[in-house]
């Protein structure tokens, strides 16, 4: 990677941030969210749902003890960010941020701001270079990977079109064990053709896509222990049992998430 994404074609974490209501994203970005949600009109509560799961799912891991935290696709910040929701629960957390596009560096850099106790950095890298992204400088210097590591891929994997089986082991082995990996991902299982076409979007206008089955989303997880309640919905996960959603929701949200520890 040489750091330098060109700003003339559309990019996935700047649609990612027109969905959520951000304002770091060009005109040609905005050309694509619209087409995108032409396909899918539910993608805007999707992008909330999947934040707020990161937020469930930061919490639980940093009650759980964890207080290390390895976030990538990291997205252009939008408050409140893992870190912060990591520090709320335990100030000394330490966050390293990854992602590729040289937009979210320099807004990183400006506002992903951790606190007196903990620690935070952002780097450039690509998770479909998982020894690139373990072997930099910056990471070590803030992770001490012979300690646990909550491993957060949310929103990411459905736009890695490479064998992510292989780059998770990478990923996995470099970890101690009572790591946690997080994921949440885009399913065609609950309306196959609304996302079909939103894939399509993405595909022709240069952007990788690629959405997966429960079973595929499942093998991910495999030799790992899940958390209750296993790989569900992201609105399902972290949340009371009086709060009732429809199964109709399912389709909306079309995602997948699940929690689980390295024994």
């Amino acid at each position: 990677m040489n750091g330098e994404l060109p700003l003339d074609v559309p990019h996935t974490s700047r649609i990612y941030d027109y969905f959520l209501g951000g304002k770091d994203n060009y005109e040609v970005d905005r050309q694509a969210a619209q087409e995108i949600l032409k396909a899918w009109p539910d993608i805007r509560t999707a992008a909330r749902v999947n934040r707020q799961f990161m937020h469930r799912s930061t919490r639980f891991l940093a009650e759980a003890g964890i207080r290390q935290f390895l976030d990538i696709g990291t997205g252009i910040p939008t408050e409140p960010n893992l870190h912060q929701i990591a520090q709320q629960t335990a100030p000394d957390c330490r966050v390293v941020y990854v992602d590729n596009d040289p937009l979210v560096l320099a807004y990183a850099r400006a506002m992903m701001m951790s606190g007196e106790q903990g620690a935070t950095t952002y780097i450039h890298g690509d998770v479909t270079d998982p020894a690139a992204i373990l072997r930099d400088p910056d990471l070590t210097d803030i992770l001490d990977l012979t300690e646990p590591v909550g491993l957060s891929l949310i929103a990411l994997l459905h736009f890695v079109e490479a064998d992510v089986n292989a780059i998770l082991a990478t990923f996995l082995d470099a970890l101690a064990p009572g790591s946690y990996l997080v994921i949440c991902t885009i399913t065609a299982d609950f309306a196959p053709a609304q996302v079909a076409a939103a894939q399509d979007v993405y595909r022709i206008r240069k952007m990788p896509a690629q959405v997966r089955t429960y079973d595929e989303v499942t093998a991910w997880f495999k030799g790992l222990d899940l958390t209750e309640p296993g790989i569900v919905p992201p609105h399902r996960w972290g949340l009371a049992d009086t709060v009732e959603i429809p199964h109709s929701f399912d389709a909306k949200i079309s995602c997948y998430c699940g929690v689980a520890r390295k024994p």
